[in-house]
């Protein structure tokens, strides 16, 4: 990541692209079933697969549509925390804010901040007209970060076999 050239940045954060030099931590986030319980998918196995999902995922993202999901990292110590940003779903034709942190950040108000800064990125700067964001019921961390971030429940929705909530934000 680029430390010098952040997409967004917050109060507390810098919110900046991935690259294959994020390998390391990206598997050790994804790799923690405590960090994974919600998501849907499984953990990673190896710092190969890590890689590759950089690759397919987020580096990918950012060549085709110019967004993705971000790391975050803390300003002052530039430790990564995880990541954070807007994802384009092909299944749903429609664009999904995410977060996935280490646990030594959860319940700091972090996930809400980089949610937020990436939602009015999308909207405002992106030109977005809607964006979503789905959680599993029961991560009620989860539903808090995306109602402090402006989005509104929607109802609920089968996604990829899991039975999730939806949430919406509307451009003005």
């Amino acid at each position: 990541m680029d430390l010098n050239n952040p997409v967004l940045e917050t109060e507390r954060l810098y919110v900046c692209r991935m690259d294959e030099a994020d390998q390391e931590w990206f598997y050790r986030l994804n790799s923690d079933p405590e960090v994974m319980r919600y998501t849907g998918e499984d953990c990673m196995t190896s710092l190969e697969q890590s890689l590759q999902v950089l690759r397919e995922r987020p580096m990918r993202d950012y060549q085709k549509y110019g967004y993705g999901r971000w790391a975050c990292v803390m300003k002052g110590s530039n430790d990564v925390i995880g990541w954070c940003g807007l994802k384009y779903l092909d299944d749903l034709e429609e664009v999904d804010v995410g977060y996935r942190f280490f646990k030594e950040f959860w319940g700091q108000g972090l996930g809400t901040e980089a949610s937020r800064a990436c939602v009015q990125y999308g909207l405002n700067e992106l030109g977005l007209e809607k964006i979503i964001g789905l959680a599993l019921e029961e991560n009620i961390a989860s539903t808090r970060v995306l109602e402090k971030s402006g989005l509104s429940y929607d109802g609920r929705m089968d996604y990829e076999g899991f039975d999730v909530v939806r949430y919406v934000i509307q451009s003005q």
